[in-house]
């Protein structure tokens, strides 16, 4: 199963989060933060951080990143599982996806 995750400017745990999923059995992938195309995974990671230095608020940058718009889409769509780690899913609650 293909999983993508997501590497916004500041990300530091992608490569961690590269290296469990490829033990779980996943076929990982980075995937950029200004590429829209996450429809080909069943599995979207967020990983930890500090995107953009956390400059404002965590996430607050970053929940308008290109990616965040097809992320809201792959939700509603129901098309497969998001998951947030620690900066990541400051992003995800940044962006109201998490309510």
């Amino acid at each position: 199963m293909k999983a993508g995750i997501v590497v916004f400017p500041g990300s530091n745990c992608d490569r961690d989060v590269f290296h469990v999923l490829k033990i779980l059995g996943f076929e990982p992938y980075y995937h950029f933060h200004k590429d829209k195309d996450v429809f080909k995974y069943k599995l979207i990671v967020l990983p930890g951080g500090f995107s953009y230095g956390d400059y404002l608020r965590a996430g607050a940058i970053a929940k308008f990143s290109p990616v965040m718009e097809s992320i809201y889409k792959f939700i509603e769509n129901e098309m497969g599982l998001v998951i947030g780690i620690c900066n990541g899913f400051q992003i995800l609650t940044e962006a109201q996806i998490l309510e």
